[in-house]
Formats: structure tokens, C-alpha cells, sequence
């Protein structure tokens, strides 16, 4: 039987299933006690859930890379979130036990984060479940969900995997994950690939099919998970195993140093993170710096705006654990597609046409000042923060974000208040408009990067998220390829440094497109950093130019798509 999903870490796990049951968190037979004491049971709940959720965060931050931790850490403040807290008063004080308030309070959260329609408010949904489940059993006194003690070459299977449940992971015996929820942002994609553990998250039916005992093979790559496999399948990925092993082990050699061409050329290598924690993935990827800090995290999964005070402690910690790096800065990039339900937006028709980016915060300049007062008094200390805008279209986007930011520097100085009066501002080439106006955006901009993922779906029209036109969806395009090739040629000629973001940027196949196009860095996800570095010292700059010559030449993305693949090193 063979279940499909969403692969969100390759590699081939082979194994038996141990299905993860949930447990009863029924609160009906519970009595209401008087306000004061129901109160009083809800503030000890928390406390308890803030202990075990602090404890749960060292032991991860002790074993992983920090993300998971910090993770935990946001769910401590959610925890104890006024507006929360004040909801569940008020339903106690209408005569409902904390059991029955608490679960109603966290459900009306629930909604209104699933009804964003974005991916990383849906993880916020996920997180206040979580929330709502581990304060339930602490209020019942019931032992909380966790993951049991399991055999050497366990398969998860479970309907969601939870912060609160990867604590006691043993990764010497769990071969894989499966769950019917979650995406590419989930915490189980992000457990399974700070593990090294292949994972397939959004296969339907994965817990209630699937038994334990049975035997189960999970391709990460593919998405794929094969129950009861025969022994014909079992070879096949037994084999399959072996050679990702083997390749794995290959790139142990390219896990620090600079990326250097065949030739003896040297290009930047930065790490692309979504949060603070993953600065110690980066700094083990051997990465010289950040290319790209989303501040999404900041902002998301809480009911109001994060304070300056937040949001500077967040980009210091960034700046320090740097050192003398740079740290590329995303100011934030939300709207449209991304809401914030707590900041009223309205709907749109369409989101990605819609008021996204620095749009959005040009319309509203109360949160985008606080953002650049808190990046400016970051890069105080170590001069290493660099501010970037996401979705430019236009020079007027990017001379007004500058006069929003001299300003502030000005409001800083006369209040006395340290900041880098030099810190660089950038933009972010990811839209049709910058990439064709990038010589004008080069006379005012310090720095560019190029936004692949959002620059290929805009340039062809082709939703990157539609799996019914993913077929369109394609970096190696001509028209993808002639634009980046000028918005490079445009920054070299104005000096202006030139870095890459996306996806794209750690394809093995278009990598030696970017080398002969000029491109000065490349920033990728941590632990694609090592196939970036093996790929670039497999070339010279001549060679890259040559098969860019031919690849311009081709008529179509399938063309160049061939060329590139028989050309792969």
C-alpha cells in the first residue's frame, strides 16, 4: 500500500511502525469551584507548563541547533499572553471551570490562525493546539502526550508531531517520521531535518491505516510511504539508502571553508535562517555570515505587535552570535498572503498582487519604524547588520524607506540612544519591476539579492504552491535566466555586491549559471551549504561561461533543464 504526502526531509528510512496514540482530555465531569479558585488553578497550570517548557527547551537546545528550542520558548510566551489570559478570566467569571475557558479561549485562536490561509499561521494554529492540550492534561492531571520509549529502527506515525513530544526523540532509534498534518514549516519537518531523519508529513489516513508492528518504508525525497513492502521494493530502497549514504559522506569534506571555483575564485557563502536559534546551524555549516533573516518569526503566533525592546533583543542576539559577519536583515514581509490577524487586514482578492512587503509597511509606518529603531540600535555594537526590503517595484519604494530610516536615526541621536549610523540598506530583487529597473535601483541601493522563489513565480506567472502547474514553475526558464543574468550585470557595473537567496541559489545544476553571470555570493539554507561548496569547486569560471552561453541559447525550460542535467557535476 503506498500512502503519499509532502516530503520535507529527503533521504530512505526503513523500518517498523509504532503509531503515537492520543490521549482523552475530556473536561465534562469537571465542577466549577468559585472565580478565585478556577483563576487560581489556570495561573498554576501555567506556571507548571512554563517549568516543563523550559526544561524541554535546554534539553533540545543542548541536542539540536537551537530552532526547536526557540520554538518552545514563543509557546512560554503565548502561554502567558495578557490577551489570552484576560479572555479565559472573563469566561471563568461567567461560570465556566478553566478546563471548559481555556479550551474555548484557545479554539477561538485556533480559527483565526487556520483561517489565514498562510502556511506559517497555520504552524501559530498548531502551536496554540499544542498550548491547549499540554495546559488541559496539567489542569486534569493527566500525564502529557510524548513520544514512548521505541526500538532501533522505529517509524513514527502519528496525526501531528508537537514540540512537546520531540523532546525524548533517541535519534539512534527512530528511522523516520510520518503525520498526517504539517508542511515544509512544521515542527516536525523542522525535527526531522535538524535530525538527519527522513520525514513525509500530509499523508491522509497515515494514523488511522497504518498499525504497529507493521513494515514501513518512508522516501523523504519522494514523499512516499510504502506499508508492507515487498521484497522486491525493500532491495530497491534498501540500495537507495546505500547511495544517499555514500553521498552524504562525501560532503562531510565541504562542511566548512569558503566556496572556491576549480579556477582559485572565491565566493561568500551565507545562511539563509528563520530565527535566532538557527545561528548555530549556520555558524556549523561553516556559513561566513546571514544572508537572509526573516523577521516573519517575530511577528507571528501572538495577538499583537512584538514591543522595539522584542525586536532588538531578537537582532542583537543575531549581531553578536555573527561577530564580525554580516547579518542581511529581511525588514518584515508580510501582507497579502502572510495576514496578521490580530492587525485587522483585509482580504484581498489577490494576496501576491496585493499590499505585501515594503507596501505594506510604507502603508503602515508606526510598525516599520519600530522595526528599523530596533535594527539600527542592533547594529550598535558590531556594525554588522544590514537592512534589506522585500518586494520592491519601484526607486520611490526604496528613497522612501531611506527617509523613514535617516529619520529615525535622527530620533535616536537626540534621545541619546547608540545605533550604526552607516548600516547599509539593500533590496531585494524578486519582482519582475526590480529586476528590469536594476540599474536604477543600483544608483541608491548598497547591496542587492535576488529573491529566486518569488522572482521565477512572478516573471512566469506560475504559482510556486500549485502542484497542478508546478511543471511551469521553472528557475531554468529563458526569460528567469536572462533577467538574473542582467540584474547581476546591472549590480556589477553600478558595484553594487550581488547575492542570491532563493532556492535556486543552491541547485547544483544553476549554480555554474550564477558563477559565469558574476554572482558575488550565494545564501542558502544551512544544510545546503556543503552541496553549494562541492559544486562550485567542480568548475572553473570558463567552463561556467561556456555552458551559460549555451543555456541562454535554448528556447525552453526543458532545453535548458537537459542541457544542465547532463552537464551536472
Amino acid at each position: 500500500m503506498l500512502l503519499q504526502g509532502v516530503g520535507v526531509s529527503p533521504g530512505v528510512g526503513i523500518g517498523r511502525a509504532v503509531v503515537i496514540a492520543e490521549g482523552s482530555l475530556d473536561y465534562t465531569q469537571v465542577h466549577f469551584a468559585g472565580v478565585q479558585q478556577e483563576k487560581a488553578r489556570l495561573r498554576t497550570a501555567v506556571q507548571a507548563f512554563a517549568q516543563r517548557t523550559q526544561a524541554m527547551a535546554d534539553a533540545l537546545r543542548a541536542r539540536l541547533d537551537g530552532q526547536e528550542a526557540d520554538i518552545l520558548a514563543s509557546q512560554i510566551l503565548m502561554a502567558n499572553d495578557p490577551a489570552l489570559l484576560a479572555q479565559t478570566d472573563s469566561r471563568i467569571e461567567a461560570g465556566e471551570c478553566a478546563e471548559a475557558a481555556l479550551d474555548a479561549v484557545c479554539a477561538s485562536y485556533i480559527q483565526l490562525f487556520a483561517a489565514a490561509g498562510d502556511e506559517l499561521l497555520a504552524q501559530r494554529a498548531a502551536d496554540i493546539e499544542d498550548i491547549r492540550a499540554r495546559l488541559l492534561a496539567i489542569l486534569l492531571g493527566r500525564s502529557e502526550a510524548s513520544i514512548p520509549d521505541v526500538p532501533p529502527g522505529t517509524v513514527l506515525i502519528a496525526w501531528d508531531l508537537t514540540p512537546s513530544m520531540t523532546v525524548s526523540v533517541n535519534r539512534e532509534n527512530v528511522a523516520a517520521f510520518v503525520a498526517e498534518c504539517g508542511g515544509m514549516t512544521s515542527h516536525a519537518a523542522i525535527l526531522a531535518r535538524a535530525l538527519g531523519l527522513p520525514a513525509v508529513l500530509g499523508a491522509a489516513g497515515a494514523a488511522s491505516v497504518l498499525r504497529s508492528g507493521e513494515d514501513v518504508v518512508v522516501d523523504g525525497g519522494q514523499g512516499a510511504v510504502i506499508v508492507s513492502p515487498s521484497g522486491a521494493e525493500l532491495a530497491r530502497y534498501r540500495k537507495k539508502q546505500e547511495e544517499e549514504k555514500r553521498q552524504a559522506e562525501a560532503l562531510q569534506a565541504y562542511r566548512a571553508g569558503p566556496a572556491v571555483s576549480a579556477r582559485g575564485q572565491r565566493y561568500a557563502l551565507y545562511a539563509n535562517i528563520g530565527g535566532v536559534g538557527q545561528t548555530v546551524a549556520a555558524d556549523e555549516a561553516g556559513a561566513e555570515g546571514v544572508g537572509l533573516l526573516r523577521t516573519e518569526f517575530l511577528f507571528m503566533g501572538r495577538t499583537s505587535l512584538p514591543t522595539e525592546e522584542e525586536q532588538y533583543e531578537a537582532y542583537a542576539s543575531v549581531s553578536r552570535a555573527m561577530g564580525d559577519r554580516p547579518a542581511v536583515v529581511r525588514t518584515l514581509d508580510i501582507g497579502g498572503d502572510k495576514a496578521l490577524p490580530y492587525l485587522g487586514q483585509e482580504k484581498e482578492e489577490n494576496p501576491y498582487l496585493g499590499r505585501r512587503g515594503i507596501r505594506y509597511c510604507l502603508a503602515r509606518p508606526e510598525v516599520f519604524r519600530t522595526q528599523l529603531r530596533a535594527l539600527l540600535r542592533a547594529g550598535a555594537e558590531r556594525g554588522n547588520i544590514r537592512i534589506m526590503l522585500p518586494m520592491v517595484t519601484g526607486v520611490q519604494e526604496l528613497r522612501a524607506a531611506r527617509t523613514m530610516l535617516e529619520q529615525e536615526k535622527q530620533a535616536l541621536s537626540a534621545r541619546g540612544v547608540a545605533f550604526d549610523g552607516v548600516i547599509s540598506l539593500g533590496v531585494m530583487i524578486e519582482t519582475p519591476a526590480a529586476a528590469v529597473i536594476a540599474d536604477l535601483l543600483a544608483k541608491e541601493s548598497d547591496f542587492f539579492s535576488i529573491g529566486t522563489n518569488d522572482l521565477v513565480q512572478y516573471i512566469l506567472a506560475a504559482d510556486r504552491g500549485n502542484a497542478d502547474i508546478a511543471e511551469l514553475y521553472a528557475p531554468c526558464h529563458p526569460a528567469v535566466l536572462r533577467s538574473i543574468r542582467d540584474v547581476i550585470a546591472a549590480g556589477r557595473a553600478a558595484d553594487v555586491p550581488v547575492c542570491m537567496c532563493g532556492e535556486a541559489a543552491a541547485d547544483p545544476c544553476l549554480i555554474p549559471l550564477w558563477m559565469a553571470f558574476g554572482l558575488d555570493s550565494f545564501s542558502a539554507g544551512p544544510s545546503a551549504l556543503p552541496e553549494v561548496r562541492r559544486t562550485v569547486s567542480r568548475w572553473t569560471e570558463e567552463e561556467a561561461l561556456c555552458t551559460a552561453k549555451e543555456a541562454l541559447a535554448c528556447p525552453d525550460a526543458d532545453a535548458v533543464r537537459a542541457l544542465l542535467a547532463a552537464r551536472r557535476r
